[in-house]
């Protein structure tokens, strides 16, 4: 992101188009900001807060120097129209979500063309991290009717298409479908916010490289099993949703059924399980919980885990 933002002060452009996943929209976006403002503390724009919209840090002002379109070639992160930049210091592992409505893209190009040759690998890790944000967003303590109803609506969109996307990436129609409900989760979790899920998965994929799609897949089952006993009413909602005959039926039925279909979906379209599976052996659980709560996503989760639970639900993926 220096070398961007050091790269963009010498030919200054007026207009910054980012072309790519989750990670490539980002890292644009700390480029936009270190390109318009060097002055600004790159650690006080990370500055952890449960709502964006109650910041003791003014975040400068974008779009004084350059337009910023996004053009996502994957359907996961919703970053095209999120308020959010996701970045890891390469020297301790750390991933720093920043947030402000400041960041917001100007423009979204969502055009399903850039996804027809994702390979299966990225189309279900990219997946994955967009049934997160519906999950997260709809059960997050500031959730409204107004994500709530976008949340849901991705929700239904993932299960139906996701397994025809990463089975058949020419399926034109599943590919449109997973950038519809993308996009959808994006406008829901920017109001919404995250949880636990996410709070806990980019410790893992900053301190040892893990493709963040698939972090999410393994801990959200576990999450969501502690989350449901707040929000049961959530869970019934979702079940529904995703095919479930609710009437007649336990919260408890009700949540065993969501959890076991994130868990079929997960298995369908090919995700790990566990972290030794992707060669990580003997990972730091003290580091991991420490480092979750004091992440920017944990502060909307329904639930509150302290650092013996999260170290008791890291234990579940080794």
């Amino acid at each position: 992101a220096q070398k961007g933002a050091e790269a963009m002060r010498k030919f200054e452009p007026d207009c910054i188009i980012a072309l790519g996943g989750g990670s490539a929209m980002d890292a644009a976006k700390i480029m936009w900001v270190m390109y318009e403002h060097p002055e600004v503390d790159f650690y006080d724009l990370a500055m952890r807060f449960m709502d964006i919209r109650k910041r003791v840090y003014t975040f400068p002002k974008m779009g004084e120097k350059a337009y910023f379109i996004a053009v996502p070639t994957s359907a996961g992160t919703g970053s095209e129209v999120t308020p959010f930049a996701v970045i890891t210091d390469e020297s301790t592992g750390t991933k720093y979500p920043l947030a402000d409505y400041q960041l917001m893209p100007n423009m979204a190009i969502v055009d399903a063309d850039f996804h027809m040759t994702a390979p299966k690998g990225l189309t279900a890790a990219s997946g994955i991290d967009a049934v997160t944000h519906a999950l997260e967003a709809y059960a997050s303590m500031m959730a409204t009717e107004y994500t709530d109803g976008l949340a849901i609506e991705a929700l239904k969109n993932i299960f139906e298409y996701l397994p025809r996307a990463v089975e058949n990436g020419q399926d034109i129609e599943a590919r449109e479908q997973m950038c519809y409900a993308c996009f959808l989760n994006g406008i829901a979790f920017s109001n919404a916010g995250l949880g636990n899920v996410h709070a806990m998965a980019h410790q893992l994929g900053g301190l040892y490289d893990l493709p963040h799609g698939v972090c999410n897949a393994m801990l959200l089952p576990i999450v969501e099993e502690e989350n449901a006993k707040q929000a049961p009413a959530k869970f019934r909602v979702m079940a529904e949703t995703i095919g479930m005959d609710v009437e007649g039926k336990t919260d408890e039925e009700c949540m065993d059924f969501v959890i076991g279909k994130i868990k079929e979906l997960s298995e369908r379209v090919g995700i790990p399980k566990t972290l030794s599976e992707l060669g990580v052996e003997n990972p730091d659980f003290e580091t991991l919980a420490e480092n979750s709560m004091k992440d920017a996503c944990a502060g909307a989760n329904p639930v509150f885990f302290d650092k013996e639970l999260l170290i008791k639900l890291f234990k579940k993926i080794a």
